[in-house]
């Protein structure tokens, strides 16, 4: 399994456009294959901060979703919707390898 994490840099005024978009790639990426762990976004602290990741079976399974998300009509309608309204200043995008389970992996209560 591979996980992708981003750290955005956001328009702290522009944090209700961000939310939608946030809320837009949950549903694509989970159609496309993925399992989107969610948004992280401001609450107390730096109010231009915001994080997302989710997973893929392995990188090979990212890269097929990657490259479907350049003729999908809908990623690209997200991306441009985003690009549009300015709520993204930047973002940076990392690869890690989730450990999810405890050494005794106990079924949770």
């Amino acid at each position: 399994m591979i996980t992708c994490f981003l750290r955005y840099q956001i328009d702290p005024y522009k944090l209700e456009e961000f939310e939608h978009y946030g809320k837009l790639w949950i549903d694509l990426v989970n159609k496309m294959g993925g399992d989107h762990h969610g948004y992280l976004l401001p609450y107390e602290g730096a109010n231009n901060i915001a994080y997302a990741s989710f997973s893929f079976p392995s990188l090979a399974t990212y890269e097929v979703y990657r490259n479907e998300l350049l003729t999908n009509e809908a990623c690209q309608k997200a991306l441009e919707e985003a690009k549009n309204n300015g709520c993204i200043i930047s973002y940076v995008r990392s690869f890690m390898r989730p450990v999810f389970n405890g050494i005794e992996d106990r079924a949770r209560i």
